[in-house]
């Protein structure tokens, strides 16, 4: 049997393996790489002249996603239903429901529940909006309500999926790192897309990684979680003993190390890992800084309701503000408790009382700062709820429902005060100017000066977009 020739580039790889086993940072530095995304090697306009974007000037530099996790019903919040309400009680007419998907009701009598709270109109547009969201109420002029939002997967893990990457498959790039990876950050010490979860009402939605993960793209554009209670980012602190100059010299003796193997210029990853703790070096500065909102006037902490770095949706949104007045790309905010089966007027309560005020709160001070009109927010979740019961009299709650919901959008270019889409009587199916998410997303990447049928990715053989093969459309209409 012929023995194998000796890889010297092998040998190489293992002894800075052996290194980093014995360095100072040990296997923190490894564990830290693997967790940790960094903006791109070309930041800015660097990056985006790269892959030859943007195909036409973007309307936005930021995304601020308001994640409402669950769920939330749009009958309790952007789209009133008179003849719902009339109905209350009633079996549900089976002209709507024949043959519709349906989750947990299939196959049990259908009773309609009638809307759960008042609407009132709203600003100078009229728009009629929950009195459970009395702050959001005060901003409907400034926000665009979508009532004809579809999706095609009617359970959370793969709704979500679909939300965040366009299709249903697990392992395709979520929208921000597919936005990341196409414009870069303008962000040098902090990752270019960031996350932040929050919980409060009826049990967290469980939220997989893997929707904020970067897919079969470059592993440094997958998005990074900020803790906001404890260590913002695990493995961000000096182990002990070790000070910031010994960090520096060890970090550059690694990274020379790295480019010194006859794989670097070949190999994507190594690359990745040069800049994942570039990166990580640079955030043991940046992220306590970001994180400590002493700085903020008493006035602006009870404006968000904030009560400090508890973790809660306030403070989540509040950081947003600081994330995006420091560049960073795409910011999402997962409020984790909109899976409203049971006790739907208890649990509304709750959620509402969570989120309503620090969203207004965001979008004002964004605007206070100069920040609102180059910047998207959005306010969803992966799908609606049901026009009909689920439970028992005073604990009922609603099912997930897919074929009609509500979203909404506000910042730059967004047309405030209006509202597109109409569901039917009863709010279970989208009949008018019907938006699927796959519109959604093209009108994400339009306003950001992306071309969404241009801006593809060859992999297995195909040329893979965010938007898939389906037919999609940008939402003209929504923009002024």
């Amino acid at each position: 049997m012929t023995a194998k020739k000796f890889d010297p580039a092998y040998s190489q790889m293992l002894h800075r393996r052996a290194f980093l086993g014995r360095s100072a940072l040990g296997f923190g530095a490894s564990a830290l790489a693997t967790l940790l995304p960094t903006t791109p090697t070309l930041l800015g306009n660097d990056r985006e002249k790269h892959l030859g974007l943007p195909h036409h000037p973007p309307r936005v530099k930021r995304v601020i996603f308001l994640y409402m996790s669950g769920g939330p019903s749009h009958l309790e919040t952007f789209d009133y239903k008179r003849d719902l309400e009339r109905l209350n009680d009633q079996p549900m007419p089976e002209s709507f429901t024949a043959g519709q998907p349906i989750a947990q009701l299939q196959g049990q009598k259908l009773k309609c529940l009638g809307p759960q709270f008042k609407f009132s109109r709203c600003g100078q547009s009229g728009q009629e909006i929950s009195d459970i969201l009395p702050h959001t109420q005060k901003i409907a002029d400034d926000i665009c309500i979508i009532r004809s939002m579809q999706t095609d997967q009617i359970n959370h893990d793969p709704a979500h999926t679909m939300m965040n990457t366009g299709t249903s498959i697990s392992g395709r790039p979520s929208m921000g790192s597919w936005i990341t990876y196409g414009l870069g950050s303008e962000c040098e010490n902090l990752p270019g897309f960031i996350v932040l979860t929050s919980f409060g009402g009826r049990n967290p939605q469980p939220i997989s990684q893997r929707q904020w993960g970067s897919g079969f793209l470059p592993g440094e554009f997958q998005g990074v979680e900020f803790y906001s209670k404890g260590a913002a980012v695990h493995y961000i602190e000096n182990p002990a003993g070790t000070h910031r100059d010994q960090q520096r010299g060890l970090i550059q003796s690694i990274n020379q190390l790295n480019r010194l193997s006859p794989l670097a210029s070949a190999d994507p990853q190594t690359s990745a890992r040069i800049a994942q703790l570039e990166m990580a070096f640079q955030m043991q500065t940046s992220v306590p800084e970001l994180m400590d909102i002493r700085d903020e006037t008493p006035e602006t902490l009870a404006h968000y309701g904030c009560q400090g770095a508890d973790g809660s949706f306030a403070y989540n949104c509040l950081l947003a503000r600081r994330l995006a007045e420091r560049g960073v790309r795409f910011i999402q905010l997962y409020h984790r408790d909109w899976d409203h089966h049971g006790d739907l007027v208890h649990y509304m309560n709750i959620c509402c009382g969570l989120c309503d005020r620090p969203t207004a709160a965001l979008l004002e001070d964004l605007r206070r700062r100069g920040l609102l009109e180059d910047t998207l927010i959005i306010w969803g979740g992966e799908f609606g709820r049901t026009p009909m019961f689920q439970g028992k009299g005073k604990t009922a709650g609603r099912d997930h429902h897919i074929k009609g919901f509500s979203m909404w959008l506000a910042g730059g270019a967004v047309r405030g005060g209006t509202s597109y889409g109409e569901t039917d009587d009863l709010g279970y199916n989208a009949v008018k100017d019907v938006v699927h998410v796959r519109d959604l997303h093209a009108t994400i990447l339009h306003l950001l000066g992306i071309d969404h049928k241009r801006f593809s990715v060859p992999y297995q053989g195909l040329d893979l977009r965010l938007t898939g093969v389906e037919p999609a459309r940008v939402l003209h209409p929504l923009l002024s």
